[in-house]
């Protein structure tokens, strides 16, 4: 059902509480917005009697006036691909072979969406017959209507005054209670779209994109950008895009944790620390606690191996590569995205300012070098003291961090005492599975805990701040947002994976903090398995939260909104729904968040880092980021087509900062990656022993667990447990470590072994990050942002662009010739 009133379509609803006491400001406004030449009509509310709707519908002459204002770009011509090279017919006929793409939709599902195949130029109501007008209720459609409405909507004034104006500002001051387009109509249908059609756009979206039956298809990307504009549309190409690139990485981090999976079994390492029956480890506590047999770690060490293997460098360099390519190819496919949609040559208008920033300096004025126009400024000396009052609260909370980083690992030293002395068996032999697993969930719910303080931390800093323009303060927003949470989600796992064992010290002279707790040692298989349990709780937890809180909270409040109306509205029309007008049902809906697509993009951002930072300790980072992205596209579709209001459809041509982190992201998962590798994983001290102290080195190259023979007991040095304090005991002990033994001239000093070690793991850095880093440059400098044969086509029809309104303008002006009975003339008049 097309919403109408009449036989006018509904452009925009404002919403205004009976009771609200800004009655002048508000009839002043409507006032001005019908000399603008927009038509409004009131209506109460159905299902809440202090509740108002003002429907508002743009006549085609207001729209005519100010598309043109817009320079908003309307059809005019079919386009001609006389272009197309022979080879591309060959490349069809080839493809016309194979099995048809399951993937895509097909051609009957969706609509021909008439600009997609058509020339476009600024609209111009001089050159109005240049344009394809054949039916004057579609030729602007749903967005670009409700787009020009909201354009009036901020230009009206309310009141005399240069920053009295703009429906924004009488939102905050609660003349009005909400203004959104509406919904073209319900989403659901009685009959089923293959007989009967679709309803609408949005009961087409619903069943070709928001259905979880479909998860497997391709998203309709024009008719989303038809429907919520080209800034939700960009948001939805670039997560679909993301997904796609997802599944190589996927597959090729499934591939390296089964190669971890089959040689398990038969790894050197993990079978001499199973077989090493008679090697007594030092006690994990100095009292309470008892020596240990190394095979008592057996499980831990097989399962490290899944992890810690000869696959992880590989794996590595790829995903390191991985995010190149990807970044690369995402600016070809924005560049066909915005060819396609008409943005090329788009220019984002002068932004105008927001209503606290012009509230706050009103009092300053200067000439606005675009507009010529005198507006608010804000002087530098003010700008820089609110920045360095902002910065110092973002310093602040990331010592926050640190603090809840550092509570974590004095748990974790507490609990590894408590565990390695617990009388239950099971718990005593796991004590490293139960530690980590214990600190793991804490530190969860640390960090959910204060996600909720960051968000309202960064609002009121990027507040204070008084950002001029809405792009700007959402800018800067995310900007806040993504380093509270990066730091937030990554300081633990940057501490477990850098610092975990490395300050231990030895046996007889161990690091204390607070001179009580003894810091953490790693496992003798090496501390990966402490980072990898880390991600894998993290991340999944995390996921599986974040689906929650998109799909389920809306529905809770979209469920409790309902249950308030039946309860105040309490007659028939409210019981039955279908008789409720658009309007009514779209009341009752949440709106979107105030923060736009900020918490869309910061969620994908976030696990980007997750999937390519640290993946080197956790190779199936990719796959779980598949999985959840095939949910999450659906669960924002979901949303976005039945749970929320419809937003304003803005234009973009990017997805703006957030371009900028994901680069960023690329160039610290290379230097993290190194660092895994060389410091947490023990890649290079097996490398080393293999090709200095194992038993292959005179003998040429032989099977690698052949070279790794002897490995584990290389890795331990020996300790007089007789040194101990009250110690009667004079057996000795084994530890984690690269020092000489008791008996020598130098006792538990380093021996040769660790500096040759530690040399390794530094040429191992520096090799990788230059190596890493080049192959990166040269891939960037391969892929051009844009393809080529765009570039063709778009110069192409440029050329053809200027002579058909060369063509039309002469057609034109024949026709207006022969009307006014002059004489005919060929050449140009």
């Amino acid at each position: 059902e097309i919403l109408r009133y009449g036989k006018k379509r509904i452009d925009y609803i404002l919403v205004y509480k009976k009771s609200s006491p800004q009655v002048e400001k508000r009839c002043t406004f409507e006032k001005n917005l019908r000399a603008e030449g927009l038509m409004l009509e009131k209506e109460p509310s159905l299902t809440n009697n202090d509740i108002m709707f003002v429907k508002i519908h743009a006549p085609w002459d207001t729209l005519c006036k100010y598309a043109e204002q817009m320079n908003i770009r309307m059809p005019f011509r079919k386009k001609c691909y006389f272009t197309d090279r022979k080879s591309k017919t060959l490349c069809r006929q080839i493809k016309s072979w194979f099995p048809k793409n399951p993937m895509k939709l097909d051609k009957e599902a969706l609509p021909d969406l008439e600009e997609t195949d058509c020339y476009t130029a600024p609209f111009s109501r001089a050159r109005m017959h240049h344009f394809t007008i054949n039916n004057r209720e579609t030729f602007f459609s749903n967005s670009t209507r409700s787009r020009i409405v909201h354009h009036v909507l901020q230009r009206t004034k309310y009141e005399d005054g240069k920053s009295k104006m703009g429906i924004n500002r009488l939102l905050g001051n609660s003349t009005y209670e909400a203004a959104f387009p509406p919904h073209e109509g319900g989403y659901k249908s009685r009959h089923p779209i293959k007989t009967h059609g679709a309803q609408n756009h949005r009961h087409l979206l619903y069943e070709r994109w928001a259905r979880w039956g479909i998860w497997y298809k391709y998203q309709p990307l024009d008719l989303i950008r038809r429907y919520f504009g080209e800034k939700i549309g960009l948001y939805f190409a670039w997560l679909g895009w993301y997904t796609g690139m997802l599944i190589p990485a996927a597959l090729v981090g499934v591939f390296v944790f089964l190669y971890g999976l089959f040689t398990m079994d038969s790894s050197q390492v993990s079978k001499e620390i199973c077989e090493a029956n008679t090697t007594i480890m030092c006690p994990m506590c100095e009292e309470t606690c008892d020596p240990w047999t190394l095979s008592d770690s057996c499980v831990y060490a097989k399962v490290t191996h899944l992890f810690d293997n000869g696959g992880t460098v590989f794996f590595a360099i790829f995903m390191a590569i991985w995010a190149t390519v990807f970044l690369e190819f995402w600016k070809r496919r924005r560049a066909e995205l915005t060819y396609d949609w008409d943005l090329i040559d788009w220019e984002e208008e002068e932004e105008e300012l927001r209503p606290q920033f012009e509230a706050k300096y009103s009092g300053v004025e200067r000439v606005n070098p675009i507009s010529g126009k005198p507006e608010p400024f804000q002087p530098f000396s003010d700008k820089l003291s609110r920045l360095m009052v902002s910065v110092s609260g973002i310093f602040f909370m990331i010592s926050l961090v640190l603090t809840a980083v550092f509570a974590v690992v004095v748990f974790r030293l507490i609990v590894m005492e408590k565990f390695a002395s617990f009388n239950w068996k099971f718990v005593k032999k796991n004590w490293q599975f139960a530690t980590s697993g214990t600190g793991v969930c804490i530190n969860f719910m640390i960090i959910m805990s204060l996600n909720v303080v960051y968000e309202k931390v960064a609002y009121l800093l990027t507040n204070l701040e008084h950002p001029r323009t809405e792009s700007e303060w959402e800018n800067s927003f995310a900007l806040k947002m993504f380093l509270f949470q990066f730091v937030n989600l990554n300081s633990s796992t940057f501490y477990i994976a850098f610092f975990l064992g490395r300050f231990a010290g030895r046996p007889g002279k161990y690091n204390k903090l607070f001179n009580r707790w003894r810091l953490e040692e790693c496992h003798p298989s090496g501390c990966l398995i402490d980072l990898c349990l880390q991600m894998g709780v993290i991340m999944f937890f995390k996921q599986i939260w974040n689906n929650f809180m998109e799909l389920g909270y809306p529905l809770l409040q979209n469920w409790w909104s309902r249950r308030k109306m039946k309860k105040v509205g309490g007659g028939q029309n409210v019981d039955n729904k279908a008789k409720l007008p658009q309007w009514d049902k779209d009341w009752n809906l949440q709106p979107m968040n105030a923060h736009g697509l900020v918490d869309e993009y910061l969620e994908m951002v976030l696990q980007f880092g997750f999937t390519t930072i640290f993946v080197a300790a956790f190779p199936l980072a990719p796959l779980l980021a598949l999985l959840n992205n095939i949910i999450e596209i659906r669960l924002d579709a979901y949303k976005f087509v039945t749970q929320w209001r419809r937003p304003m459809p803005a234009r973009a041509t990017d997805i703006g900062i957030w371009h900028g982190i994901l680069e960023g992201i690329g160039v610290l998962a290379v230097i993290t990656n190194a660092f895994v590798i060389a410091i947490t994983s023990d890649y290079i001290p097996r490398f080393v022993y293999a090709f200095k102290y194992g038993p292959c080195v005179d003998k040429g190259n032989h099977h690698e667990d052949e070279c790794l023979r002897g490995y584990v007991n290389s890795s331990l040095s020996v300790f007089d447990m007789g040194e101990m304090k009250n110690s009667s005991q004079s057996r000795y002990c084994r530890y984690r470590d690269y020092r000489a033994p008791p008996w020598s001239p130098v006792p538990y000093e380093f021996t040769l072994q660790f500096w040759h070690v530690l040399a390794a793991r530094l040429a191992f850095i520096i090799v990788f990050e230059h190596l890493v880093f080049g192959i990166k440059s040269f891939i960037a400098y391969l892929i051009p942002d844009m393809p080529k044969d765009l570039c063709d086509r778009m110069r192409r029809e440029k050329y053809l662009m200027q002579e058909m309104m060369y063509e039309a303008e002469l057609e034109h002006l024949q026709k207006e010739r022969k009307k006014n009975g002059r004489r005919y003339h060929h050449e140009w008049p």
